[in-house]
Parts: structure tokens; sequence; C-alpha cells
């Protein structure tokens, strides 16, 4: 197959820190990246509840009229340690269904800055690529040069040969939301030749099902 076509993109979902960070540019960051999905008509996913730049991004993507979907699993949501999700909330048993129902319906994803969480989710979603689960962008909204040093070690792993091209390439960095939406959109994916002869379906048709979220976006 060749490599997939740039396409529009009319959902996102996207990761960060459930705290605010020091820097106040990172706020700053998150609320305009909402701002400029709403402008956009871009549906929003993310990981539920209302702190941080979490609430943040939902709340300006919310308020200027997208759909936004916080996806969240029930021990968090029933023990209130997020706080009250911003639009539609969808509970689901566990952290790795949540990853899951992230992947299957959103286009592309966008990481803002964060803690590990935020870094396991990237990863997750980096590794399923490089096994040729998706071909799904990771955009890194690289503010203040916050994953400079992320961005180094993916350089450095990738001359080193433990990261494939077609890995690093589906990381891309940007330095605000505007920019950003439009490398995701003009992204175009090549398939590692040895991946692309994995097939998922035997045995496992999880890859081609998807969930219809079609109540909540």
């Amino acid at each position: 197959m060749e490599g997939s076509s740039a396409h529009q993109i009319k959902s996102i979902c996207v990761f960060c820190g459930s705290n605010p960070g020091k820097n106040s540019k990172f706020v700053e960051a998150a609320n305009n990246l909402g701002k400029v999905l709403a402008k956009r008509k871009i549906h929003l996913v993310y990981g539920g509840g209302s702190l941080g730049l979490m609430r943040c991004v939902s709340t300006a993507a919310h308020v200027g009229g997208s759909q936004v979907l916080g996806i969240i699993p029930t021990a968090l949501a029933e023990g209130n340690f997020g706080g009250k999700t911003v639009g539609e909330e969808l509970r689901v048993p566990t952290m790795q269904d949540r990853i899951s129902k992230m992947l299957d319906n959103y286009d592309a994803f966008i990481a803002l800055p964060g803690g590990i969480g935020t870094l396991e989710e990237n990863f997750q979603i980096a590794s399923w690529a490089q096994l040729n689960i998706h071909h799904k962008p990771i955009g890194l909204l690289n503010i203040d040069g916050f994953f400079n040093k992320l961005l180094s070690f993916l350089d450095q792993a990738g001359e080193e040969n433990f990261i494939p091209h077609s890995t690093r390439q589906i990381f891309i960095s940007a330095s605000t939301a505007e920019e950003m939406v439009d490398k995701l959109e003009d992204f175009v994916y090549t398939p590692d030749p040895v991946a692309t002869q994995i097939d998922w379906s035997k045995g496992n048709n999880s890859k081609k099902r998807k969930m219809d979220l079609s109540l909540y976006l």
C-alpha cells in the first residue's frame, strides 16, 4: 500500500497534564488549541475531568462550539478524582479501554505539556503505529521548548536504529496550534515494509471493529 493520503482532520484526541504547570504559556497554549479546534469545527476527545491543561483545552473547545467527549475510567469518574467532565462523558472499565477507544475513533493526536500519563499515552500510541496497528500522527505542541529533549531522544533512537523511520515520522512538532493542525492535515504516512506484513485480523477483529460514538459526537 502506498503512503496514506493527506486528509481533513475531523476529530483530534488531546493528551495533556492534569496540572497547569508552572509556565503560564502552557495554559495559554491549551486555551488557544481549544479555540482553534472549535474554529476549524474539529471534534475533541480527551481524558475527561476538569483539571489542569485538560480543563483548559476542553473548556475552550466546548465554549467555542466544538463537540467534546471525555473518555474516563469508571473508577476515576465515580471517585471524583478529576472533577466534572466537560461536554459528553464516556465511562470505560480500564485505562487500556480508554486508550483503545481513543485510537479507534479519532484521526490524529496532539500532546500538550504533561507528565508520566501524557508520555505513556504518546508512546503507547507510537508503539502501536510501529506494529502497523494504525498510521495516525502524533503532534507534539512544543510550547516554549517543552518537548525539545524528547524530540532529541527520538532523533537519537532513530539514528541508533532503535526506532524505524516509519515510527519516527508520526511525531510531528509545531509551536502553535494553527501550525500543528495544518501539519497533521498534510501528514502522509510511509509504511514500514516489514510491519505491513503483520496481520492483526487473524484471531482478533478488534483492529477493524470501531465503536459507534455517534451518540457522543
